[in-house]
């Protein structure tokens, strides 16, 4: 059930603390786990990290907390010409709330200047493919890894402030 009025206060993470690593590894399983359900591959890297794994990935980190508790993540780099996301996850009880569309919509305030943001996700991941399609990343590609799993890329040119 969608809860109301209920505010998402979105800050940027210090992976590098293990404490913070620990509490984003605890949604990140859960929320992986559920796309690995979903596009039938259960052997996606994200699920064989562990919390010291995040600490090491060198991604920027930004969480979304609702009620102090933490409700979703999403990460990325930063190239010369682009944003990268690399996760994005919900706390399952926080699914379908807006916590992954808000994050989105953060980062893209952030890559203010860049040229566009990137994206990949499992192909039959429809909430995910429709998420960013609403949100107007384009398809740019689908690629079949050795393992057969099928991914789609997404691109969104970044408009010039």
């Amino acid at each position: 059930m969608r809860k109301k009025n209920r505010k998402l206060l979105i800050q940027e993470l210090d992976i590098t603390e293990a404490k913070t690593a620990q509490q984003v590894w605890q949604i990140q399983i859960p929320a992986y786990e559920a796309e690995a359900e979903l596009i039938k591959c259960w052997d996606l890297p994200p699920l064989k990290e562990t919390a010291a794994c995040l600490q090491q990935c060198g991604e920027t980190f930004y969480g979304g907390f609702i009620d102090g508790q933490l409700a979703g993540a999403i990460s990325f780099k930063i190239t010369d010409d682009a944003l990268d996301i690399h996760r994005l996850m919900v706390a399952r009880h926080f699914f379908r709330q807006g916590v992954a569309r808000a994050l989105i919509g953060y980062v893209e305030q952030l890559a203010a200047g860049q040229k566009e943001i990137i994206v990949a996700t499992g192909t039959d991941n429809l909430p995910a493919v429709e998420l960013y399609k609403q949100q107007g990343f384009k398809e740019v590609k689908k690629v079949v890894t050795p393992e057969n799993l099928s991914l789609t890329f997404f691109s969104k040119e970044k408009k010039k402030p």
